[in-house]
């Protein structure tokens, strides 16, 4: 398990940045020689991003739920997003077995989301957590100063903080 950084954090980007979000959905759960491989399948691309960061794959994060898993990519550029879409060697394997195999059947959905954030244009803050999801694609800094609301972090004004909880060490 990461390590929790006591305290609150934000997460800065040198630059715009790309969240992506791709999963599948179980619709059959009988189904488990359909829907299990295009779980297997997402392993392996995860793997070939993390080990070929050049690629533009800045970060991502693995969720599951009930019918299914997501994960939330962060990546530099769209233009790099789609180009390992269109020529990544897992993504394309693992693209046209589900064509193959499962097509329109209706076992397993498939989705994804892309959001092109533009520099400046997000705000984040973890407060008692790991290095985490948008903070772990960029930079990890104190929420203090000009990143303490979440209105100073995008730039839009300076209200106060909402206080923090007392420290019961300090009582």
């Amino acid at each position: 398990m990461s390590h929790v950084i006591a305290g609150r954090y934000t997460a800065e980007m040198e630059d715009s940045f790309v969240v992506f979000i791709i999963g599948m959905r179980i619709n059959k759960l009988w189904a488990v020689h359909k829907w299990l491989p295009v779980f297997q399948a997402m392993g392996p691309m995860i793997s070939e991003l993390y080990q070929n960061k050049e690629l533009g794959f800045l970060n991502g994060t693995f969720h599951l739920s009930p019918r299914g898993a997501t994960v939330i990519q962060y990546w530099r550029s769209f233009e790099e997003l789609e180009h390992y879409a269109r020529h990544g060697e897992k993504h394309l394997t693992a693209w046209k077995n589900f064509n193959r195999k499962i097509g329109t059947d209706g076992s397993v959905g498939i989705y994804h989301e892309s959001y092109l954030v533009s520099k400046g244009q997000y705000e984040a803050m973890y407060n008692n957590m790991p290095v985490y999801g948008l903070a772990a694609a960029g930079s990890h800094l104190p929420a203090t100063g000009r990143r303490e609301t979440a209105g100073q972090r995008l730039g839009r004004h300076s209200t106060p903080a909402i206080p923090s909880p007392p420290d019961p060490e300090q009582s």
